[in-house]
């Protein structure tokens, strides 16, 4: 009877580990296959993730041109020219530069005699780049009253497009108003006038550059 057990068992048990072996074999192959040669998991896998990786970097770098192009230079690539050895207070106190626009060219001027300025001066600031160049008119007169007089003529000659308007202030006080329009004859350019207690400022040039200098002129 133990004999008999035995037999009955045996070829069923070495059936169950065929069995096993060969589902064993088959998940192995499959694996293989799958992982090692022809490798079409890894690979597809592998492709996706590539493909994922390659689109967001396109799009960060496409993102990162766009903010590059959008945003101009806060600091000049060229040096500012030396004032004259004999200029006034009020010449001295135009800044080297602002933002990346730098003096080039300062000089008396007359534009304006007519109003009987005390001083007035021109001054060009660049980027290095002649067609973005814009042109500052400064003077100076005797009271605030006499300036805002120039100012109010100024302001009132300017037809084109309001870019901007307001009130000047000097720690938290009021010394004079500001306006920005486009120029009447060329909408591609701008005029920007300013009065800050005694002294008033006109700066021309393309409007993209005046909307960025004057807001950011120190005076």
């Amino acid at each position: 009877m133990s004999n008999t057990q035995a037999s009955s068992v045996s070829p069923s048990h070495g059936k169950l580990i065929a069995v096993v072996v060969a589902a064993a074999l088959v998940i192995v192959l499959a694996l293989l296959s799958a992982f090692v040669w022809p490798g079409w998991a890894l690979n597809k896998g592998g492709s996706q993730t590539t493909q994922s990786s390659g689109t967001n970097s396109q799009s960060s770098s496409s993102g990162t041109d766009s903010k590059k192009e959008e945003e101009e230079p806060t600091t000049p690539s060229i040096k500012a020219t030396a004032l004259p050895d004999n200029a006034s207070e009020l010449l001295k106190a135009m800044p080297d530069s602002v933002l990346n626009y730098a003096r080039t060219a300062a000089a008396a001027s007359t534009t304006w005699t007519a109003a009987s300025p005390l001083e007035e001066y021109t001054l060009t600031y660049s980027t290095g780049d002649e067609a973005k160049d814009v042109t500052l008119i400064v003077a100076q007169w005797s009271t605030a009253d006499s300036a805002k007089k120039q100012y109010d003529s100024l302001a009132g000659a300017l037809t084109g497009t309001e870019l901007g308007s307001g009130t000047v202030k000097v720690s938290g006080q009021s010394t004079g108003n500001y306006v920005a329009k486009t120029d009447a004859n060329d909408d591609t350019k701008a005029v920007a006038v300013w009065r800050n207690d005694t002294v008033v400022f006109q700066v021309t040039g393309a409007k993209a550059g005046v909307e960025r200098f004057y807001p950011k002129f120190p005076l």
